[in-house]
């Protein structure tokens, strides 16, 4: 199977939770499961989704600027719960205010990429904190595909005094100087931001800023159900491995309606493949796919199984997002 298919059908993920989510209430409330304002997606957008190439969580390639550490979390409106297994874009300017994909940064592709959510409805991204450009307090873009029927577009912003003194402590990363505009003087949060406030503080330690943001969209906080997944689900179903995290084996229960060619990659959040299993014929009903962590050299961290089951009626894609600990 072409690294292109990869996550054409996204199903339920699991992975080790990131360290405890706080909801941001600098320069207004948590969003509470209230639905995030859509924003356009323009005038710098690239369709990430249909490029794997982008499916990584360290997005700054060979831009210079303060390391920011994103934490994104996504709830459901219905019932307050988390999204598991969607995909997660963002894409914003770098130290400069240039757009990769635009102008003079044609053909370029830094800080873009997506991640797909855990357990938790979190993931995590390592970019820059962005510079800025005129007409546009600072910003970051995202698109959250709830599934293959439905997708949020909207932005997010950090506290003004932050993002400035981000700015100022670091001004030989920025050559434009601080932000000098608010969000309140941006047009595009001219019908309000409160729910589009990330946080951001400064961990000395670690030499990066840390910065948390909640969205809420449509949904019940499960995986939405598109085209896509109705007929992966009228094939498969690929439940949550356990143990997870695991420590050296672990097992994702598969559960086949017809009988099928089955076969699975591991891929590591960066989108690289570290494990391919050939083909093999498997009967309808329950089965195991069993993974030697050790054996496979699997080190700490988050990984994605795509599980492909080719019958008569084509070929569908499933995933789950685990974790080694």
């Amino acid at each position: 199977m072409k690294r292109s298919q990869f996550l054409s059908a996204v199903g339920g993920a699991t992975m080790l939770p990131l360290q405890a989510f706080a909801r941001s209430t600098a320069g207004g409330r948590a969003s509470n499961c209230v639905l995030i304002p859509s924003e356009t997606a323009g005038p710098f957008p690239l369709d990430l989704t249909d490029n794997t190439y982008y499916f990584r969580q360290d997005i700054r390639e060979d831009r210079t600027g303060v390391p920011l550490r994103q934490k994104v979390r996504i709830m459901g409106a219905d019932n307050c719960e988390p999204m598991v297994g969607v995909r997660v874009n963002v894409w914003h300017c770098d130290a400069n205010g240039n757009y990769s994909g635009y102008g003079t940064q044609a053909g370029l592709t830094h800080c873009r990429g997506y991640q797909i959510t855990d357990e938790n409805g979190e993931c995590e991204f390592l970019t820059i904190v962005p510079g800025w450009y005129p007409g546009r307090v600072t910003h970051v873009h995202f698109q959250v595909h709830v599934s293959s029927a439905y997708s949020a577009v909207s932005q997010w912003t950090w506290p003004h005094d932050a993002i400035v003194q981000a700015h100022l402590d670091h001004a030989a990363l920025y050559p434009s100087g601080p932000d000098p505009m608010t969000a309140d003087q941006d047009g595009v949060f001219a019908d309000g931001y409160a729910l589009q406030v990330a946080s951001l503080e400064w961990d000395g330690a670690a030499g990066e800023y840390v910065s948390t943001f909640e969205a809420t969209v449509e949904g019940e906080g499960l995986v939405g159900v598109g085209y896509e997944e109705a007929q992966t689900a009228q094939l498969m179903v690929l439940h949550p491995n356990a143990p997870n995290p695991c420590t050296d084996r672990t097992a994702f229960p598969l559960t086949l309606w017809h009988p099928a060619e089955v076969s699975w990659r591991v891929f590591d959040l960066q989108g690289r493949c570290v494990h391919q299993a050939p083909s093999h014929p498997f009967a309808a009903g329950n089965h195991r796919i069993e993974l030697d962590c050790v054996r496979l050299g699997l080190g700490r961290g988050g990984y994605v199984l795509q599980v492909s089951a080719a019958s008569p009626g084509g070929v569908r894609n499933a995933v789950q997002r685990f974790a080694v600990a």
